[in-house]
């Protein structure tokens, strides 16, 4: 795991820590059960709750000192349940039960069948109209026995389920209707009000319009009233995310970029400085080139101004050379002001020798004379 995701989690836990409400929030119910499973006592829920029971306000806080979330660290699904807010007062808890009875589609299905099956069905929807759900489920399945080629028989099927709030298995049953009959419209409106009941907005949204396409009906226009706004929400939200994302990518890129270019810059910057030698400067442009070379590289120039009539320069001139050696890191630049003139008129020179100490583009000491001590003594303070 990358520094900035172990950031992003340890934010998430403070947070917690001091609003441990927001651990009811649905989209955090693993990580609660996570933490229960540890042996972790949860405080009760407290604080202004939605219209599903569940604290909204906290979440929200939270999200807004998350503003950017890579997609490496949560999918869209997490990014939608984590701070959308969304209508789930219909929404049940999933359906876990074994699978009811499928058809066989290799079976030859007789006349004999077809019409058992007709008979069944027309049993079933006898029993659902009285109520008796379970019957109508097993009535319902007889006949898919005797006719596993029936799309109808399934999308039925599938709408007992949804009376029966189990969604999964209308799911199943309206799967297979569709296999059957890619134009069931039954079948598509059955599945996309068990999507509605699993709070998969955006998959029912999808299975009602096609269903609303194939064969209108008030109670489709009905649900759709309900799962557009949640569908909507979520795809402004899930674009929202992907503008922040790719503004992050784009951040990162150019971040990037910048590290090798700077890089790069301190690769030639190091390439130029002669450690552990004494660099001769002829020009005021060449020392401004050497002393930018120093500074992107973090290091202490020394300017030494001589002249070749100078008696102390020549005295102090072996020992800079040996300080060179000993300080191999710092740039060590010597400019003769008979040579470059216009170097120590922009220095101001008015005797040598000279010494300027500069670090990171700035003058941060100065000493003129042949005071060998003070001058190791500056270089060893200065350098670090």
């Amino acid at each position: 795991m990358d520094a900035d995701k172990i950031e992003e989690l340890k934010g998430f836990v403070e947070h917690c820590k001091q609003n441990p409400s927001v651990l009811h929030t649905p989209s955090l119910a693993f990580f609660k059960n996570f933490l229960q499973s540890l042996g972790a006592q949860i405080p009760p829920p407290s604080g202004k709750s939605g219209r599903d029971g569940e604290e909204h306000q906290d979440e929200k806080h939270f999200e807004s000192k998350n503003t950017y979330v890579s997609s490496d660290d949560i999918s869209n699904e997490d990014i939608v349940k984590s701070d959308v807010e969304l209508d789930n007062s219909d929404v049940v808890e999933p359906d876990n039960d074994p699978p009811v009875k499928m058809g066989d589609p290799s079976t030859e299905v007789t006349e004999e069948n077809q019409e058992a099956a007709q008979l069944s069905k027309a049993k079933a929807m006898d029993a659902m109209a009285d109520g008796k759900l379970d019957e109508a489920i097993d009535l319902l399945t007889e006949a898919i026995l005797l006719n596993p080629k029936s799309a109808i028989l399934y999308a039925n099927r599938a709408s007992v389920f949804l009376k029966l709030k189990k969604p999964n298995a209308a799911i199943r049953d309206a799967d297979v209707a569709l296999q059957i009959n890619p134009d069931s419209a039954k079948g598509y409106k059955a599945r996309g009000m068990a999507r509605a009941m699993l709070g998969l907005w955006e998959e029912a949204a999808s299975d009602l319009h096609v269903a609303s396409k194939l064969d209108f009906d008030g109670e489709i226009h009905l649900m759709l009233k309900k799962v557009e706004p949640n569908a909507n929400r979520i795809e402004e939200h899930r674009r929202k995310y992907e503008r922040l994302r790719k503004e992050r990518e784009l951040r990162k890129i150019e971040l990037e970029k910048q590290r090798r270019q700077a890089k790069s810059q301190d690769a030639e910057a190091a390439y130029v400085l002669k450690d552990g030698e004494v660099i001769g400067i002829h020009s005021a442009s060449e020392l401004k080139t050497k002393l930018n070379a120093a500074s992107k590289t973090s290091r202490l120039a020394l300017i030494y101004f001589t002249a070749t009539w100078c008696g102390p320069c020549r005295v102090i001139s072996p020992v800079i050379s040996s300080l060179a050696g000993k300080y191999p890191k710092v740039v060590f630049l010597k400019v003769d002001i008979d040579e470059a003139r216009d170097a120590a008129a922009e220095w101001n020179i008015s005797s040598v020798p000279s010494f300027f100490f500069v670090k990171n583009g700035r003058e941060v000491d100065k000493m003129v004379g042949a005071d060998k001590s003070t001058l190791e003594r500056k270089i060893a303070q200065h350098a670090n």
